[in-house]
């Protein structure tokens, strides 16, 4: 089997690692890829918003299964261009990825569907604003509508925060706080079949004990020792193929991979958000426990056979992810920095711990910085506090002018 996969961050990266260990993929490609995706993948140039531009490069490759990675692409309706070319595409159509393309869209399905989330209000204007932030109070939870790459919400107890927040916005959605711990879950649809993955856990914030502004993502790990053991099917039952079932009966059946931020609060499981792509850094912790070769799998999506899908196979060991990001990241990064210390990682640290690659690209002979989060490191090991272990000694090896990443992703799962 021949894939592309499009993208080029740490997601793209594990996405790649996993299929090209899979024994049935005769050939690998990323589109446009990153410095490390070149170890794996055969790299390839393409504006991986151009529909038109991506299904030319799958036909030319003779590609039997595209893989969209980013969230731009998939709302701008690339998949959909690879699907008119008659090429197989994991990836839902333009109209599904508005479940992650608009929060105001993703509220009206939820409504529909009866899946549990937070109470909200979708403002255009002002007063709207103010009335919103009035009604629910403290903490306030303000959602850009559209696509923001992980950092369009503001969780903030300053009103006038907020508010500036939501001013900035052209729509925006105001909700009630949930409390209670975060989840992520995956789920491998295709329109009618849901296919649940292992839950995992992402850190937000970008200091220690979730300090700091907001980010695409700090860290994560998987399994979830604190978790009820029947989470998976409960939120199989109440959210996801709910949703699922919604899209299809709107005529916009959702194919590809819903991500369901979930809050176990008080009250039990609500939605906070849904994605329609596999989530950076969940992706990386969660791959990196799959057994099953990945390539049949998303075929079976793209293909609508999912019915038809052994179960999937799972490790036991345990996975932590932890981001190096560049200077003064999440706000203007600073980039073009030489990175080392990749070599002994390979070396001294193989096979438990591996980076991928996310904000990087190839200078001469060396890989520098070319983004706000660089690398992430990922480990595996028969606990978390073991896979934590080596994550970290691993990241130690690094060496960035200036970089930063967390000292406390799973540190309290780990101790659970």
């Amino acid at each position: 089997m021949k894939v592309l996969v499009i993208g080029g961050g740490a997601r793209e990266h594990a996405l790649c690692r996993s299929l090209s260990l899979d024994p049935d993929v005769t050939a690998l490609y990323c589109a446009p890829g990153n410095a490390g995706i070149a170890e794996v993948a055969e790299l390839r140039p393409v504006d991986q918003l151009d529909g038109a531009a991506v299904a030319a490069l799958a036909t030319e490759l003779g590609a039997d299964l595209v893989v969209v990675g980013p969230e731009a692409p998939l709302v701008a309706g690339v998949a959909d261009a690879v699907r008119a070319a008659g090429v197989p595409v994991f990836g839902p159509s333009k109209e599904a990825a508005q479940l992650e393309g608009s929060k105001a869209f993703a509220k009206d399905v939820m409504a529909a569907a009866g899946v549990p989330t937070a109470r909200s209000y979708v403002c255009t204007t002002p007063a709207e604003i103010d009335e919103a932030l009035d009604a629910f109070g403290a903490p306030y939870v303000v959602k850009d509508d559209g696509l923001a790459a992980g950092k369009g919400v503001v969780v903030t107890d300053d009103v006038e925060a907020a508010r500036a927040h939501a001013l900035a916005c052209d729509r925006v959605v105001i909700e009630e706080y949930l409390d209670g711990p975060e989840v992520s879950l995956f789920a491998i649809c295709d329109g009618t079949t849901v296919l649940p993955l292992r839950p995992a856990q992402d850190f937000k914030r970008a200091l220690d004990g979730d300090e700091g502004p907001n980010t695409g993502g700090m860290g994560a790990y998987s399994p979830l020792p604190w978790a009820d053991p029947k989470l998976v099917d409960e939120v199989l039952q109440t959210v996801l193929q709910p949703t699922v079932d919604e899209l299809r009966r709107r005529g916009t059946p959702f194919s590809g991979l819903l991500y369901a931020g979930l809050a176990i609060t008080s009250r039990g499981v609500r939605v906070i958000e849904f994605n329609a792509r596999f989530g950076d850094p969940e992706t990386q912790v969660v791959l990196a426990r799959l057994k099953t070769p990945l390539a049949g799998v998303l075929l079976n999506s793209a293909n609508g056979t999912l019915a038809d899908q052994a179960p999937l196979s799972w490790s036991d060991d345990a996975a932590v992810t932890v981001v190096v990001a560049s200077h003064n990241y999440p706000d203007t990064p600073r980039t073009g920095d030489p990175i080392e210390g990749l070599d002994e990682i390979a070396e001294q640290d193989a096979p438990h711990a591996y980076v991928l690659h996310a904000g990087t690209k190839r200078d001469g002979d060396a890989i520098v910085s070319a983004g706000g989060r660089v690398l992430s490191v990922t480990a595996t090991g028969s606990d978390l506090a073991e896979a934590r272990e080596r994550a970290y000694a691993a990241v130690g090896r690094i060496r960035l002018d200036g970089s930063q990443h967390r000292t406390d992703i799973a540190l309290k799962a780990a101790g659970a």
